[in-house]
């Protein structure tokens, strides 16, 4: 007879001090010795954890109003351009967006210094921020320019959104031209000089649940050092994509969308980045704990290194412009190890991602549990899986008219 456990069995079990909780490194060598079937029965969560750079990342802020009130129509904190276009007080900053007038950018032009991700950084971890926003001025909303120091304590709600997070795979990206070139996934040698990677294998929450069985709408997490949430699929979900046998995907797949309140985060978990001649991003931590219900969910858990793939993409001729060039697949195992072999030629490989950090989120996680101060929720609506029809369109060309010409030339 299959066994099996209930979110509420887990969380009893959890408000008793009793539950058995193990790192998603740590059931495989569980399973080893007492096999699938019994550590089944005896394990109650898996944690999980990454820790690399998520560009897809921002912060909503209600600033609180001015004195007269203001309708920020343009908002910047320390010179990064907020958007502003939500409500009078409201705005969004993307971890993405570039400094204005960066006085670092004039010693290293296109090298962009410093960022959005870097004021999440600075706001976290307590730092003042120039708030910079500017306005035409209504009846209701008469002041027309802005000019103070905030910090996090100072405004009303800093809530963490962030589109897309805790990517299922991704690749190995190499340089086949004859130049360095520089990437979202760092600098890349000529000749394939180098492999550049961004994952936590074993660990990664994606791979412990590669169909999103426990992973849904309403999964509470670990999420920048805080207690975040999934709030719905990420932007670029794509999970109909080619498996091996144990689930995990070989390519690029499912992804999450992720909400918590920034004020409850540690800027050890946030780290503002900024990638050479690319620009900033913010390094993010995730954590997710995964219930055994049964069997089949220990069984995912335990997936290996050696077991998780990744594709080779060229970064100079390939994956810019959308064309293929068929370079083979990589283990994970083989890219932690500092080398890997693609097409007969010996590489270095290059982490994004912090494997050492993410072990240290899922240790944490595994703390809070054991702790009795984090429970499971169980998802209110599951994730678009394998068999929906998503779709991963590409950006259309073409011609504009109509509507749209008539638009262009009023301006």
């Amino acid at each position: 007879m299959t066994y099996k456990k209930s979110y509420e069995e887990i969380n009893e079990k959890i408000r008793r001090g009793e539950a058995v909780v193990v790192t998603a490194e740590e059931v495989i060598d569980v399973v080893a010795e007492k096999g699938y079937a019994q550590a089944a029965k005896e394990i109650d969560v898996v944690t999980t954890g990454t820790f690399g750079p998520m560009c897809s990342s921002g912060v909503f802020i209600n600033f609180g109003h001015a004195k007269p009130r203001i309708r920020m129509q343009k908002v910047w904190l320390n010179g990064v351009e907020a958007y502003g276009g939500i409500a009078a007080v409201d705005a969004y900053i993307g971890a993405a967006q570039v400094a204005e007038n960066d006085p670092e950018n004039k010693v290293y032009p296109g090298r962009f210094m410093y960022g959005g991700g870097h004021v999440i950084h600075d706001l976290v971890a307590g730092k003042e921020i120039r708030l910079e926003a500017i306005s035409y001025g209504t009846d209701c909303y008469p002041n027309k320019s802005v000019d103070t120091v905030i910090t996090l304590a100072d405004v009303n709600e800093a809530f963490m959104f962030n589109p897309r997070n805790a990517y299922q795979n991704y690749n190995c990206a190499v340089n086949l031209g004859d130049k360095t070139i520089y990437t979202y996934m760092g600098v890349l040698k000529p000749k394939m000089g180098n492999a550049a990677y961004s994952t936590s294998g074993q660990l990664s929450p994606l791979f412990n649940d590669p169909h999103y069985r426990t992973t849904g709408i309403g999964t509470r997490i670990f999420l920048g050092g805080g207690i975040g949430y999934v709030a719905w699929n990420g932007t670029q979900h794509h999970p109909n994509v080619q498996r091996g046998e144990n689930g995990v995907p070989m390519v690029t797949a499912g992804t999450l969308s992720l909400i918590g309140d920034l004020k409850q985060m540690d800027p050890n978990w946030l780290v503002g980045l900024s990638y050479l001649g690319y620009g900033p991003t913010l390094a993010v931590g995730v954590g997710i704990p995964i219930p055994i219900l049964d069997e089949e969910m220990l069984r995912y858990t335990a997936v290996e290194d050696k077991d998780i793939f990744l594709p080779v993409v060229d970064y100079h001729q390939g994956y810019p412009y959308g064309n293929h060039t068929d370079l083979g697949f990589v283990s994970f195992r083989d890219l932690k190890s500092g080398r890997v072999n693609i097409q007969g030629k010996e590489v270095v490989t290059t982490p994004q991602s912090s494997y050492p950090r993410a072990r240290q989120i899922a240790a944490i996680l595994k703390a809070w549990i054991q702790a009795e101060k984090f429970e499971l929720t169980q998802p209110v609506a599951s994730l678009p899986g394998a068999d929906s029809p998503i779709d991963f369109k590409s950006l259309p060309d073409r011609q504009p008219n109509g509507v749209i010409s008539m638009i262009r030339n009023r301006r």
